[in-house]
């Protein structure tokens, strides 16, 4: 029994995530393996990034700074990197790119290896490089999976990525936290590197995926092109609004030490940071129910609004452990979003403008969050921490509900106009 039950887990049964895509797809494989490596590395340096800074600053303000540093590369390379994702090879891009990561670690590791001589400003200067990079790199890296992955299987696709971001979160900062105990920052770095080079080594056997467009416009032109694109497409417009209504009115991460503060449980900080990702560690692990869903666009609606109850129930509660418990549900809510609206991108967007949406969707995905700290922060000093996080929740929730008759389009959307009979989900 027990050799039965391990077997319909592996194969997806019981609700558990689809792994069709691993078991059938070696260049999918690559690509999740890859993934996987280099975010748990990733993962382990940002945790080493700020504990460097803290150390040799002991300034909060110095290590604020780093955040606000991400956000210039990300507006602007992103795009850049949409457009050059519909340009040249993208797996020569993500092979690139991987390269310039492992240059910012190795600095980050000789900064580290001068004990007390090391100095942040080369710290910041890789914060800045990294982001760049990483704008640049995440178009054709997105872009490469509906290449490589039928139409029929993008969900399974889907719930697998997002697990293995959520187990990135989860892990690679309890990796890092233990390296930088072991052996200081410079522990963490040299793990990271090592996993750079494990990643590079996986996406160097992908077969290449060339740019299929015979003739290309001037960089402006093609932004210019997407953007076009985009009004003409209201559901994947939808789908930008909702998330960043979504963050803008109710991303908590500013109000955590407070809130941590508010229940005098210093020690939950770094927890409710990793319940997010736990709740969107289960809600991946049991997404298969997915595949039967055809109004992708109603569920990124009502995930939306589930994300804004969740997080205004959290300035509710009596109980730091309630307000954990909200936000795994909140962060469950937000992986079935960011799932469904990977597929409505996925399914209709033609590949001759598949980097330079990402780009697009890049800038949606991270001005949300960076307002959203604003409007946290301000509606906290207004009212209080747990009026922040009730009115963000009924903001969140109202105006991500009101996109069904302001966006119909988004709602009406049906996976079965795109796929057609042969491909379409069942039920």
């Amino acid at each position: 029994m027990v050799a039965n039950h391990r077997r319909r887990c592996a194969s997806g049964q019981n609700g558990d995530v689809d792994l069709t895509p691993l078991r059938e797809n070696h260049q999918y494989r690559l690509l999740f393996g890859s993934g996987l490596v280099t975010g748990l590395g990733s993962a382990a340096t940002f945790v080493a990034m700020p504990y460097q800074v803290a150390d040799i600053t002991g300034s909060y303000v110095a290590v604020g700074v780093l955040g606000l540093l991400e956000i210039v590369p990300l507006v602007v390379f992103g795009l850049w990197g949409g457009v050059l994702a519909d340009r040249i090879d993208r797996r020569t891009m993500v092979l690139v790119t991987e390269t310039a990561f492992m240059f910012g670690v190795v600095v980050l590791l000789f900064n580290a290896w001068r004990g007390d001589a090391a100095q942040v400003w080369p710290i910041y200067v890789v914060a800045v490089l990294i982001s760049a990079i990483d704008s640049l790199q995440r178009p054709s890296l997105e872009s490469i999976v509906p290449r490589v992955v039928p139409a029929s299987q993008l969900s399974a696709a889907g719930a697998l990525n997002s697990f293995r971001g959520s187990s990135a979160r989860v892990v690679g900062p309890a990796i890092g936290g233990f390296l930088i105990a072991l052996g200081g920052v410079e522990a963490a770095y040299l793990f990271d590197l090592a996993t750079f080079v494990v990643s590079a080594t996986l996406i160097f056997r992908l077969d290449p995926v060339p740019n299929l467009r015979a003739e290309h416009a001037h960089p402006i032109e093609e932004l210019r092109q997407a953007f076009r694109y985009v009004r003409t497409r209201r559901d994947i417009m939808g789908t930008y609004v909702c998330d960043t209504l979504a963050m803008l009115f109710a991303f908590p991460f500013a109000l955590f030490p407070f809130i941590a503060d508010e229940y005098d449980a210093t020690w939950s900080l770094g927890v409710m940071y990793t319940a997010l990702s736990v709740g969107e560690l289960i809600a991946s692990a049991t997404s298969r129910w997915s595949k039967r869903v055809v109004h992708h666009g109603r569920f990124v609606v009502f995930a939306g609004m589930v994300w804004g109850v969740a997080i205004g129930a959290a300035g509710m509660v009596g109980s730091i452990w309630w307000v954990l418990g909200c936000l795994v549900f909140a962060g469950a809510a937000d992986m079935v979003s960011g799932l469904f609206r990977m597929l409505i991108w996925n399914l209709t967007i033609p590949d001759r403008l598949r980097g330079r949406m990402a780009g697009i969707e890049l800038l949606s995905y991270s001005i949300g969050p960076q307002l959203g700290q604003v409007r946290a922060t301000v509606t906290a000093r207004m009212t209080s921490v747990r009026g922040s996080l009730v009115i963000g929740g009924l903001l969140c929730t109202g105006a991500v509900g009101s996109m069904r008759g302001a966006l119909p389009e988004l709602w009406n959307y049906d996976v079965r106009d795109t796929l057609g009979s042969v491909d379409s989900p069942t039920g």
